[in-house]
């Protein structure tokens, strides 16, 4: 099993709203090394939702991939803010995966605190300039983060 955060905006999409779905689709990912990573996710790898520009900033539940890549629709819509003219089914160039819901923390565990610890110092989400939107995480941060839980 392999570790992972995904950043989410919770005005457009929320670790609640994962609890109500069940399972949701991660779409809308347009970077190239973040929908790398979403290839290489496997069934029953485990995410971080990661609720960002907001106000509470961090880490708000975890998620579970059900579902592995397959091509994200939202690319062939020309209604879709995520449409991509030069995308079409036959050479799909994005993709999503499903996730399902898995636990809603009682607080978000905030960025400030997991960027003050020294244990996830190597953490790509605390290193400076780090925007993706889909990262891996080791198990040992993983682990770390877990004990961290509000």
């Amino acid at each position: 099993m392999a570790y992972w955060l995904m950043k989410t905006e919770p005005d457009l999409f929320s670790i609640q709203d994962l609890l109500s779905q069940k399972v949701s689709p991660w779409d809308g990912v347009r970077n190239y090394q973040a929908r790398n990573f979403m290839n290489d996710m496997a069934l029953g790898d485990r995410v971080f939702i990661y609720h960002s520009s907001c106000k509470d900033v961090g880490i708000a539940g975890i998620g579970e991939v059900v579902k592995t890549a397959y091509p994200d629709h939202s690319q062939f819509d020309p209604q879709s803010p995520y449409f991509d003219p030069k995308a079409s089914p036959d050479k799909p160039r994005w993709t999503r995966v499903d996730l399902g819901f898995v636990e809603a923390w009682p607080a978000v565990l905030s960025l400030a605190r997991l960027k003050a610890d020294p244990a996830l110092a190597e953490m790509a989400l605390v290193q400076k300039g780090s925007r993706l939107s889909v990262m891996p995480v080791s198990s040992g941060q993983w682990q770390h983060i877990l004990g961290l839980k509000p």
